[in-house]
Parts: structure tokens; C-alpha cells; sequence
């Protein structure tokens, strides 16, 4: 949900805060007859001024209510020496002192209304000619020019935020360029959808053949497809009749326009057996990656068989076990090369094989980073290794230049130091953040990478790991051999079976794998809600909060997140006993709830009992410990972590008894249980079964239709994603498509 945006007169009583360097500044000022603290990029204010603010109101943990600013300019004066000394001032071109009073002599404290209403007046002033007149008129819109743009984004009925969006994107420029081509409303960054775009063209009389709302029509179906389905790149042949379809316009009229768009590099085209469309952002990255992989292939360290041999036995006697053919070759070529993917499914010693590696690597001194897409993957994987990891976000380090834009700190211009890079999870990387990773590795840094791309890929656009390890152009060891202890759990060998394209074992009630059969959407939930409010805790002793989760495949209908979330609340965390509570969305939040944050937020402050920081990330799951209503605040208790949240940022929360198989991507519970009903076998497939299944330590419960489980372990075909990586990476290593 977006903030409310707002405007209001403002009087500047006090700078409390300036920062030249960044803009920010504190100001405490009136409102009416009202004290209000105002804070954002207002630098160039001084004390005594009138402005005209657009922001929203919020009330910060430690400093209360405050006015956020996002967008400013002066207020028009009033009176007719206001008005005169503004003009006298200089802040309209071509009007000195002289020429400013003969037009306040002639229009009274009228004089600002005319020149922005009804400009051509001024030619009755001496010294004013028509020239002259258009001057003003252009200087008068520039410097009042965003509470027209204001005027006109709301009288099309578009939230105000948007204003604020266009407004930073082309500051006093807006209103023309918008006017021109309304179609750049729907950038990527302003974010308005091309439907309503195309009915504020249709009031400016802009025509169905516009070149501008062809690229517009054909950028938004290459972003929808990035987006929704995970596409980078789209056949040209499929967007042809979606494209005719959506802009009413004949496929000869396209055609034309595709090659020109193709010519002025707007977007790219690339033939992979069919010509393929791409978006600019995804064409350079997957170009960037393919190009950077054709070099750390090349990079190979001859280390003497002999010399390995010693390394590897070094290791299992430290280790106390006997590596399998399969291992030892891992470990071979995670040694002798810059670039190696280690892949494999559950109890196939994936992890003993990586703790190896870094033992050796860290023998030879090198220094060492290892991190992970989430901020629970990175915790997990620093569990399992023993060392400290971190999220990829957090080794990159984002510094924000503007309102929901990121920048990484480490760059092409900013390398980082790390001699090795090691990065689980990868089925989770997309393809602009692994181009963002490569561009901040040094030349010479060893990237190793691992993974399951069994998995679903990425919620972003690409399909890196499938696309890296498909291309046969890297090193590569994928670990199938199940050890026996592994082999006697269920959960692994279901896991296996689905991805052998056999079904799983479902009548086995001695093991950790269950299944409960119910065949109605009510029955499912009903017997979800059961299962963790009584019968888990009741036998194993588990605990609601810490050890049993939920993983859904969608968050609609009764089986889905937000109906099983309120269901299980109910029972576990129940209204009474003086707990705070407050509703917000889908939610009513209270203390003692299980939530999770579902963005990723670097500004957050929090502390443990032994140091503080910042910074909460998507996924990261905690307690809601303290609710302050009086001070609009909330205490989230993320595994120790205090966080401070206002009732604003609970937008960025979600209730977590039950989440979705994607947010619990690179996590491990001790019990998962999973609703498995649903007439959707094209969402329901066998990727995220397998990943809902793997999510289990201890014990996996399925809870639904045996058809369902069937026809999810049948279904593949839904997770095919159209990039180029696979072809650029052939390109780039052997030259050959």
C-alpha cells in the first residue's frame, strides 16, 4: 500500500538539521496555527520562507510526528509587497525591480493569477513585449511547475505518489514531456499500466499508430513477461498478435515499428534458432555475464594430481570420513578452476563437499566470502559451514540515491577484495543481480557456485543456474548418490522420486513423511489448523512459532497463505490478555504474532545483546514483541534482533504461520506442512513441490488430493523461461550459437 501524499502551506520557523552535501534537512515550521517538524531534500530553504510541501505524514520511533517531504516549492505570495519583492528578487527572469512594480501598480495582488492565467495581459505593462511576454510565462511555469504537474496527474485520477515519481525523474520538464508523450508514465519507474495510460493518450488525441505508444505497448508486454512469468526475452513471433491484439493496430503498421525500435537499439533482437525481443536492461546483462564466464573459464590452476590427492586425504582424516568418486572429483575441480558449480539435491553431501573446499582454500590463504540471495539462506549457510555469511545485497552494499532506486557500492569502479566467492542457493539468483555480482568480482576472483536448480528458479527474471550448468561450457559436478543414513529418510527419497519423474511414496505412516488425504478446500484447512495449533505440538512437542511452518503454494483461496494465516492465528494467538493489536491490509497484526518481512529494508535500525546495525531483509522471519499505539510503534524480534517498526512499515510485514513455497526458498524448519489441492496443475507443478518438500529437517506433511500430488509431479513444462544467457555463454566460451 502506498503513503497518502499531501500538500500544505508551510512556514518556516527554524533549520534544525542541514546537510549540504546530501540535501537532507530538519525544519520546524508552522502549519496553520500547528508546530510540525518537516524533514527530507530541502537544502536550499532558508528560515522565513513560505513553502508549498508534497509528502505524508509519519511518526518516527524516536522522534515522533513528523511531515516526510518529497516533493517542494516556494508558496505564491499573497499581498502586493510580497508579490513585489518576490518579483524584484530575481526569481523570475527578465523582471528587475523597476519593471516589478509597474506590473503590481497595474494588476494588484492580482499580478501572480494573471501571469500564470492569463499571461498575454502583461503587454499592456510599458517595457513588456510579446517576446517578452513569452519569457515570463515560460519562467513562471518552470518555477511553478509541479503543482501543475500535480493538477494534472490527479484530474486523470492517478494516486498522487505518482506525481512525486515523475517529478523525480524529470523535475521542472514533467508536465511537457508528459504532455508530449504520456506514454512515459508507464517507465518502469513511474509505474503506470498502459491501459490507463492509453485512455489519458486517447483525451490528448494521441493516435492508435503513434510510435510512442507502439514502443509503449511492446515495452509493457517485454516488462509483463519479465515480471509475471520470468521471461528475459520474448520470441518475436509471440508478441506480434499480442501486440496487434493490445494497441488495435494491423501487423504491417508492427513490423515497421519493431525494426525501427530494433535500429534505434530501443529494444534488441537476438536469433536463437527464432528471433528473440529483449529489453535493454536484461540484453546487457546477460551479454555482461556470458562475457565474464568466457573469461573465468579460462582462468585454470595446474595444481599436480599427486598434490590434490594429499589435499583431499588431508581432508577426510580431518574429517573423519571417506569421500565418494563423485565428491572427490568436486573438490578436484573446485580447485583447479576460477569458475565451479556444485549442484545436487538433499543428502547427497552437497554440504560436506563445500566445507571441504573453503577448508582447503582457506589453507592457501585466500580470502574468502561466502553468501547467500536471502537473509535466511545466508544465516542457514552459516550454520552448516561454520563461518560468517552474508546476503548478496549486504557483500554488494546498497547506498540508496533516491526513493526506492539502488545503487550497488561495489562495482566495476569499486572491486571487491574477496579471492573467493562462494554463493549458494543460486537457483535464487536472477540475472541482473548475478551481472551485478560479476561486475564487482576481480578478474582473477574464483567464483563458486551451488545449488539445486531442481528448485523453482528465481521470482526475478532469468534462469542463471539451469542456464550456467545447461550451457556445458562450465565446470560442473552435480551429486546424485544418496548416503545411506539420508536414504533412510523419506522426505529425501520422496524429494528424489519427484525429480526422477516417479511419485512420491504416500502410504508410509512410520517415517517423516506423511500424507492426509482431504478432499475439499474447507477439510484441508481445517486439518492444516489442527495439525499445528494441537496434534504437532501435542506429539513432538514442537513449537507453533520456532518449528512448524506452513508453506502454500499461492496465497488465494482457503487453502492459500492469507485465509490460513487468520485460521491458525485464531487459535495461537488469539485476541485478550491485554495484547496490543492493529489491522492493516489482509491482517489484523498483534503482540505474539509470527510475521515476515517481505522486503527488503536497509534502513531499519536494530539491536541484540551484543552489537546493532541495520537493515532487515525479504524473508527474514520474527515475533511481534511490543506494540506502542500512544507512540505508533513495533518491537519485532528477529532471532534476537530488536527491530523498531512504525504502524506506517507494516506494509512491509506479512503474518508468517503459513507463507508461500517461494518465500521459503533457502530456509529449513523442523516440521513443514503443505496444502496440496488445487485445479491449477499448470501453478501446481513439480518444481515447487520439490522445493516445499525440501524445506522439511524433520518431518513433511502433505495435506490434500492424491490427483494433485500426481499431477504435480507429472507437471514440468510450466517452468520453461525464454533467455538468452544459455546461447550468449556458447557464444562467448566456444564461439558457436
Amino acid at each position: 500500500m502506498d503513503e497518502k501524499l499531501v500538500s500544505i502551506n508551510y512556514s518556516v520557523e527554524e533549520i534544525i538539521y542541514k546537510n549540504e552535501d546530501t540535501g537532507f534537512a530538519v525544519l520546524q515550521g508552522m502549519v496553520s496555527d500547528s508546530a510540525l517538524v518537516a524533514v527530507g531534500e530541502l537544502a536550499s530553504v532558508e528560515e522565513g520562507e513560505m513553502l508549498f510541501l508534497t509528502g505524508f505524514y509519519v511518526d518516527h520511533p524516536s522522534y515522533g510526528h513528523q511531515f516526510k517531504v518529497k516533493m517542494f516549492e516556494r508558496s505564491l505570495p499573497t499581498t502586493e509587497r510580497s508579490i513585489k519583492k518576490f518579483l524584484s528578487s530575481g526569481s523570475l527572469k527578465g523582471i528587475g525591480p523597476v519593471l516589478a512594480e509597474r506590473i503590481v501598480n497595474s494588476f494588484g495582488s492580482d499580478t501572480l493569477k494573471i501571469i500564470e492565467e492569463n499571461p498575454d495581459c502583461l503587454s499592456k505593462v510599458k517595457g513588456i513585449s510579446p517576446a517578452k511576454v513569452e519569457k515570463i510565462k515560460d519562467e513562471f511555469n518552470k518555477l511553478f511547475a509541479m503543482r501543475k504537474l500535480i493538477n494534472f496527474i490527479e484530474s486523470y485520477g492517478l494516486k498522487s505518489n505518482i506525481s512525486f515519481k515523475v517529478w523525480s525523474k524529470w523535475g521542472i520538464f514533467s508536465l511537457d514531456i508528459i504532455q508530449n508523450n504520456p506514454y512515459k508514465l508507464c517507465d518502469e519507474d513511474v509505474g503506470v499500466s498502459f491501459s490507463i495510460v492509453d485512455k489519458i493518450a486517447k483525451e490528448l488525441n494521441i493516435v492508435n499508430d503513434n510510435s510512442h505508444r507502439i514502443f509503449s505497448g511492446v515495452e509493457y508486454i517485454l516488462r509483463y513477461n519479465a515480471k509475471e512469468n520470468g521471461h528475459t526475452c520474448v520470441p518475436r513471433k509471440s508478441i506480434l498478435p499480442i501486440a496487434c491484439s493490445l494497441l488495435g493496430i494491423d501487423s504491417d503498421c508492427l513490423e515497421v515499428e519493431l525494426n525501427e525500435m530494433i535500429q534505434r537499439q530501443k529494444i534488441y533482437s537476438y536469433n536463437m534458432g527464432k528471433e528473440m525481443l529483449f529489453l535493454p536492461s536484461y540484453y546487457f546483462a546477460e551479454q555482461y555475464i556470458s562475457r565474464r564466464i568466457s573469461e573465468l573459464v579460462c582462468f585454470q590452476e595446474d595444481i599436480e594430481s599427486e598434490l590434490l590427492e594429499t589435499l583431499i586425504k588431508l581432508e577426510e582424516e580431518r574429517m573423519k570420513i571417506r569421500f565418494a568418486k563423485m565428491q572427490e572429483k568436486a573438490i578436484r575441480e573446485a580447485l583447479c578452476n576460477n569458475l565451479f558449480i556444485l549442484s545436487g539435491g538433499p543428502g547427497t553431501g552437497k554440504t560436506t563437499i563445500l566445507n571441504a573446499i573453503i577448508s582447503i582454500l582457506e589453507q592457501k590463504g585466500l580470502k574468502i566470502t561466502i553468501c547467500a540471495p536471502t537473509g535466511r539462506a545466508a544465516k542457514r549457510l552459516s550454520e552448516i559451514t561454520g563461518r560468517e555469511a552474508m546476503t548478496i545485497h549486504r557483500l554488494l552494499g546498497v547506498q540508496r540515491r533516491k526513493e526506492d532506486r539502488n545503487e550497488f557500492v561495489h562495482n566495476e569502479k569499486n572491486l571487491l577484495k574477496s579471492d573467493v566467492i562462494v554463493i549458494d542457493e543460486m537457483s535464487m539468483v536472477d540475472s541482473l543481480l548475478f551481472c551485478d555480482i560479476l561486475k564487482a568480482a576481480k578478474p582473477e576472483c574464483k567464483l563458486i557456485l551451488t545449488g539445486d536448480y531442481h528448485q523453482l528458479p528465481s521470482v526475478s527474471a532469468g534462469n542463471v543456474l539451469k542456464s550456467l550448468i545447461f550451457s556445458e561450457c562450465i565446470p560442473h559436478v552435480e551429486l546424485k548418490e544418496i548416503f545411506r543414513q539420508s536414504a533412510e529418510s523419506l522426505i529425501i527419497t520422496n524429494a528424489h522420486s519427484i525429480i526422477n519423474n516417479e511419485l512420491p511414496c504416500l502410504d508410509k505412516t512410520d517415517n517423516d513423511f506423511f500424507f492426509l488425504e482431504r478432499n475439499t478446500p474447507e477439510m484441508v484447512a481445517k486439518t492444516i489448523v489442527e495439525l499445528v495449533s494441537y496434534r504437532l505440538p501435542n506429539f513432538y512437542k514442537y513449537n507453533v512459532i520456532q518449528d512448524i511452518q506452513i508453506v502454500c503454494p499461492s496465497k488465494k483461496g482457503l487453502v492459500g497463505t492469507v485465509n490460513i494465516n487468520n485460521e491458525i492465528q485464531k487459535i495461537v494467538n488469539p485476541r485478550g490478555n491485554r495484547k496490543v493489536e492493529f489491522s492493516f491490509g489482509f491482517y489484523t497484526f498483534r503482540e505474539g504474532d509470527k510475521v515476515m518481512q517481505v522486503k527488503n529494508n536497509y534502513d531499519i535500525n536494530w539491536t541484540s545483546k551484543s552489537e546493532e546495525g541495520t537493515g532487515i531483509f525479504n524473508g527474514d522471519i520474527g515475533i511481534i514483541r511490543k506494540i506502542n499505539m500512544p507512540s505508533r510503534s513495533i518491537q519485532i524480534d528477529f532471532d534476537g534482533k530488536i527491530a523498531e517498526y512504525t504502524l506506517d512499515m507494516a506494509k512491509e510485514i506479512e503474518l508468517a504461520y503459513a507463507i508461500t513455497v517461494h518465500k521459503s526458498q533457502g530456509n529449513e524448519f523442523k516440521c513443514v506442512v503443505i496444502p496440496v489441492l488445487s485445479r491449477s496443475t499448470d501453478f501446481y507443478n513439480r518444481n515447487l513441490l520439490y522445493t516445499a518438500i525440501t524445506r522439511a529437517k524433520e518431518n513433511a506433511i502433505l495435506v490434500g488430493s492424491r490427483k494433485t500430488v500426481a499431477d504435480m509431479s507429472r507437471q514440468v513444462k510450466v517452468n520453461y523461461r525464454y533467455t538468452g544467457l544459455k546461447n550468449f555463454i556458447i557464444k562467448s566460451v566456444i564461439g558457436d550459437d
